[in-house]
């Protein structure tokens, strides 16, 4: 996939309790491609990497004490680490992106010029990791501030964007709290993110008196079909008031939705690049993770612009390689 990219991915030399009555923090795991490290360091497990399934054990269990020293801990010494050897200048920048599919978003969606270099850490799940330890104590200033790293170090992380976005909304920082829900609809890859942001908005225009726009959003989280709590909670408090997404269609959705400035579903950009690292994946033979990009594909867009967007990659590969379209996962699936 770094040959698709044009350039290689650079190495170092160097070797959540619910927040009120809205989205737990860390509501989603992290799965899929964002939960596999599988294509760093030639597959080898680091030190870091033991060290926070510790500390994620613990909170399991809520040894939360112990938990908070070691990963603050961790973070006082990959920031030394990161101070010393990981310099960001107007040429470089570094990042802890958990796969290739993380840089090649980030690079679509934020058309960085810089060389993009890995700093051979997860430190985006080490600070994901630590907000959610400090949320269990109460020290929401402080998680805060964890997950602005979180986000730091892996900018496509929509998760993080969100329980950030919920913590900024506890503080009463509304501003803060859109803006962060407003930048999911540029980079989510997982349908569910989608949501929570849609909701995020549709509980904004209810507080603000805004009924027909909280429809609005609400249609079009509920079109993307992912089980929520809190739309399934909206859809209730909403069902035969002028907030019902059933008083109007999806084009009066689109059309208020967008004189607001928001989109009404994915960025393309977004599932064509999932669509890239699946035909990838089963170019290699990896069947398992091509369906499962292919089905966070299908999620965000659907299966007919899939089918469309896979017929775009199979024209740009069909004069690289014959029979580029073979084992290629299907739309349906």
């Amino acid at each position: 996939m770094a040959g698709r990219a044009g350039e290689e991915w650079s190495h170092p030399v160097a070797d959540r309790p619910g927040l009120g009555h809205t989205y737990g923090f860390g509501s989603y795991a992290r799965d899929g491609l964002a939960g596999n490290r599988e294509d760093r360091h030639m597959q080898r497990r680091t030190e870091m990497e033991d060290s926070l399934t510790t500390a994620e054990m613990l909170l399991s269990t809520g040894d939360v004490e112990p938990a908070v020293e070691l990963l603050e801990r961790l973070a006082a010494d990959a920031e030394e680490y990161v101070s010393r050897n990981c310099p960001t200048t107007d040429e470089v920048q570094w990042f802890s992106f958990p796969t290739i599919f993380e840089r090649l978003a980030y690079r679509r969606v934020e058309k960085d010029p810089r060389e993009l270099r890995d700093v051979g850490e997860p430190l985006d799940r080490l600070y994901v990791d630590l907000a959610q330890a400090l949320v269990h104590e109460g020290d929401y200033a402080a998680a805060t501030e964890a997950l602005k790293q979180a986000v730091r170090w892996d900018p496509m992380d929509c998760g993080a964007r969100l329980d950030l976005a919920e913590l900024f909304r506890t503080n009463g920082d509304l501003n803060e709290y859109l803006a962060l829900s407003y930048s999911v609809f540029e980079r989510a890859s997982d349908a569910r993110h989608l949501v929570r942001a849609f909701c995020n908005f549709a509980r904004h225009y209810l507080d603000t008196g805004r009924d027909t726009l909280a429809a609005a959003a609400l249609r079009c989280a509920r079109r993307l079909d992912m089980p929520d709590s809190v739309l399934s909670d909206l859809l209730a408090r909403t069902k035969g008031t002028p907030a019902d997404p059933d008083s109007l269609s999806d084009d009066r959705a689109q059309e208020l939705l967008g004189e607001e400035g928001i989109p009404d579903g994915a960025n393309a950009e977004i599932a064509l690049t999932l669509l890239m690292c699946a035909t990838d994946a089963a170019s290699s033979g990896d069947r398992n993770l091509a369906t499962t990009l292919t089905v966070r594909a299908r999620d965000l867009v659907g299966a007919p612009a899939v089918k469309a967007l896979l017929e775009l990659i199979r024209d740009a590969d069909r004069d690289v390689a014959s029979g580029a379209g073979e084992g290629e996962p299907d739309a349906d699936a």
